[in-house]
């Protein structure tokens, strides 16, 4: 079949259409702007890359499906020609995963606000490193396992990143809707992408949409720590295992601790030891994802047993299989996670700089605790540009507040796209370093990226104190991470 997908270079998109294309299909697809490194990797695997979108050429290629983005709306010229020629099928991605990837697979659909790809990505690498050939879709780009997509066997679970957010305009359901559960991993839920949910009962609606179908030899790993999530009731047609730190959690993180050399934490099965573990990835946030990914995966190798197959609980417990069932999590200590997830760019005895994907205020509080016990004594400076759908707005602006004043010291970026929002919705940059400064927070902002830059590059003040600068972002931040790493490198 041949399969044009239209806005090929997004992580997703992309990702997806090399899976198309290691099925056997034909790939081709357009995008605006095809850079590298996407660009790159479809082009070495036989996919042809056009530039912008033309109607024309579209009618002339006759491609059996179109696989429409959900960066595509109407206006797009290709997406007018498909709607009024009707001369070839479309669908969405999700619709594609599922019909020709998802559909018959064992598959670990990991949702939540935050830790999705981490997550996801974890699952993926402990497969592997316990013998297993999984089929994953990872949406960003990981160091473990090497690539973010891969079709496996198809007698072993498929792991893929569950989005919330919608699955195109024509679909305005979440993406996670099509991906046929057998495992939900539901690592948290806070209010998030403004444009597309009205608050946080919205939220825990599609969420629960997710679990109805969730079959009953099927299960729920859910996080027990979380009063959103806790909130979506008992859910009696399958199974429910909670993860956490609290003690009605069926999988237990316990005895967590963390310092500069690296963070370590034991799991307990339904009472029992399980694995003592120690690994460099930062927080108690990224222990409770490798508590997710390990129980989810431990899971999907278990051979249920008929008298399990219909409990709407576990609470007598789920014995952890033996022989080469049972999971090894001794691979973690050896994880290297995902690029732009706390990557230290650089790091000196006296200056340390971390990129990081964090756009909502729980995450970039979670972040910046952890660095606290990762750089003990270190003056912590947190770089953020408000650029998500969300972050760009007033929705979140108190949190962010709280969240950044857990810095010594701000430098707010510019509202990305601001003249898209009316005054009196867009994140108040000045607002927010007027009240950290009353909390005690150095704090500046600048009308842009480029101009501040020059602010932080400017900023030579001897250093009394190791200086930790991290950058948050869920975008390119305009390029200022790589140059001011390069400034402060040379």
């Amino acid at each position: 079949m041949r399969i044009y997908f239209m806005g090929i270079c997004g992580t997703a998109m992309g990702n997806a259409a090399l899976l198309a294309r290691a099925a056997g299909h034909e790939v081709l697809g357009a995008d605006t702007g095809v850079y590298p490194p996407m660009s790159t990797v479809l082009a070495e695997a036989g996919i042809t890359l056009h530039e912008g979108y033309d109607p024309a050429r579209l009618a002339m290629l006759k491609p059996d499906l179109v696989v429409i983005g959900n960066a595509m709306s109407r206006g797009n010229a290709e997406v007018e020609w498909l709607l009024d020629a009707r001369a070839l099928p479309f669908t969405s991605l999700p619709a594609l995963l599922h019909d020709h990837v998802l559909r018959l697979r064992k598959n670990i659909v990991v949702a939540g606000t935050h830790g999705k790809t981490t997550t996801t990505a974890l699952a993926a690498f402990l497969l592997r490193e316990n013998g297993r050939d999984p089929g994953f879709l990872i949406g960003g780009v990981p160091q473990d396992p090497p690539v973010g997509n891969h079709l496996g066997a198809g007698s072993d679970p498929f792991v893929i990143e569950g989005d919330e957010y919608d699955s195109a305009f024509f679909d305005k359901r979440s993406k996670f809707i099509h991906y046929a559960p057998h495992i939900a991993v539901l690592n948290n839920l806070e209010f998030d992408h403004a444009d597309i949910f009205r608050d946080l009962a919205d939220v825990q609606r599609t969420f629960t949409h997710l679990t109805r179908i969730v079959p009953r030899n099927g299960f729920i790993v859910m996080n027990g720590d979380d009063e959103n999530l806790r909130a979506l009731g008992a859910m009696a047609w399958t199974r429910v295992v909670r993860v956490g730190t609290g003690a009605g959690n069926n999988i237990r993180i316990e005895a967590f601790t963390e310092s500069a050399s690296g963070a370590e934490f034991t799991l307990t099965w339904f009472g029992r030891p399980w694995a003592w573990i120690k690994w460099s990835q930062p927080g108690l946030f990224n222990a409770r994802n490798a508590a997710m990914a390990a129980t989810a995966a431990q899971l999907a190798l278990l051979a249920v047993p008929s008298s399990l197959s219909n409990l709407a609980n576990v609470a007598d417990g789920v014995p952890l299989p033996t022989g080469r069932d049972r999971l090894d999590l001794e691979p973690l200590g050896r994880f290297r996670g995902v690029k732009r997830r706390q990557e230290i760019l650089l790091s000196t005895p006296a200056l340390t700089v971390i990129e990081d994907f964090g756009h909502h205020p729980t995450a970039i509080a979670e972040t910046l605790q952890s660095f606290r016990g990762r750089f003990p004594g270190a003056r912590l400076t947190a770089v953020f540009e408000p650029r998500s759908n969300t972050a760009r707005t007033k929705a979140l602006q108190a949190g962010f507040t709280r969240a950044l004043g857990l810095a010594d010291e701000v430098y707010l970026g510019a509202v990305s796209r601001a003249d898209k929002l009316k005054a009196e919705e867009r994140f108040d940059a000045e607002a927010v370093v007027q009240h950290l400064e009353t909390q005690g927070v150095h704090a500046r902002t600048a009308p842009t990226n480029a101009a501040l830059l020059d602010m932080l590059v400017a900023d030579t003040r001897p250093p009394r104190l190791p200086r930790v600068v991290a950058f948050f972002s869920n975008g390119s931040f305009d390029g200022i991470i790589p140059r001011y790493t390069a400034a402060v490198s040379s």
